[in-house]
């Protein structure tokens, strides 16, 4: 095997300078018709132009593929740059209409009071998760004080119940130590809004002879010195007319989604006092 060796080597080497050969035969000569020798040589060494032309094609194919690929991976990312950059540009957009929409509520709805309104933002709620009192960035510096009643364009939030220097909190009306006087719109009857859960009041002190319904309306009444009258309360989801009880159970689904509240009204009034 090892002596076949040196044989192989001058095969393939004949072979190439056959190959030189005929491609300087056919340079020198392209007009002249091939003789027998010729066409010899063209049968023996056409098979290997054709590898080796095949094998520069796919040389060149490889090569031409990869640098495309190349530039098509460059380019894909920086088209997934422009994308994310985009996505991220329309969700500020639409956050901006969506603030611009708050605040325009607000800002009809702080029209219809004569007292003085300041807005204020949210920026803490209840570590509970109940959602029953939130922090906004208005305080004592901003005309706050204890007990002035807090809204949005839905209607009633709460009311203050502790101030700093530029910070203040809200008890909100679902909280269960919060109380507003109401009024059931319609029929005029006179109850009270007391905090039951995160998505619903009562309305207690509702006697037997209330005219309550499903879908009534219920408002401030303007008593207890601290909320205007009529101000939004929710709506009555629930009548119950139990045999032996001196009221009605009643339940009512706040105007304001609270896990929402985002911004709201602070009216500059302080609490009327009815004592003498």
């Amino acid at each position: 095997m090892k002596d076949s060796a040196p044989f192989r080597k001058a095969w393939i080497w004949a072979v190439l300078v056959i190959v030189a050969l005929l491609l300087l035969s056919s340079a020198s000569g392209s007009n002249r018709q091939w003789n027998p020798v010729d066409r010899l040589v063209v049968e023996l060494t056409a098979p290997l132009q054709s590898l080796f032309t095949s094998a520069v094609n796919l040389v060149e194919d490889f090569w031409f593929n990869y640098f495309y690929l190349v530039g098509v991976r460059q380019e894909n990312q920086q088209l997934k740059k422009q994308v994310e950059q985009l996505m991220l540009e329309n969700s500020r957009y639409r956050e901006l209409l969506s603030t611009y929409g708050r605040l325009q509520a607000l800002l009809k709805f702080k029209q219809t009071f004569r007292e003085p309104v300041i807005a204020a933002r949210v920026i803490g709620r209840d570590p509970s998760g109940w959602f029953r009192s939130v922090i906004v960035d208005k305080g004592e510096k901003d005309g706050v004080a204890i007990d002035m009643p807090v809204v949005n364009a839905l209607g009633v939030v709460g009311r203050i119940v502790s101030v700093s220097p530029h910070y203040s909190k809200i008890l909100l009306i679902i909280d269960q130590n919060s109380s507003v006087d109401c009024l059931i719109q319609r029929s005029r009857d006179r109850g009270m809004v007391k905090g039951l859960s995160p998505e619903l009041c009562k309305v207690a002190y509702l006697v037997k002879s209330s005219d309550v319904s499903l879908g009534d309306q219920v408002v401030t009444s303007g008593l207890g010195g601290v909320f205007p009258k009529g101000l939004p309360l929710g709506e009555v989801v629930k009548v119950v007319d139990k045999p032996g009880e001196l009221f009605k159970e009643v339940d009512m689904r706040p105007a304001v989604n609270f896990s929402k509240l985002e911004e709201v009204l602070i009216i500059l009034r302080k609490k009327i006092s009815f004592e003498s």
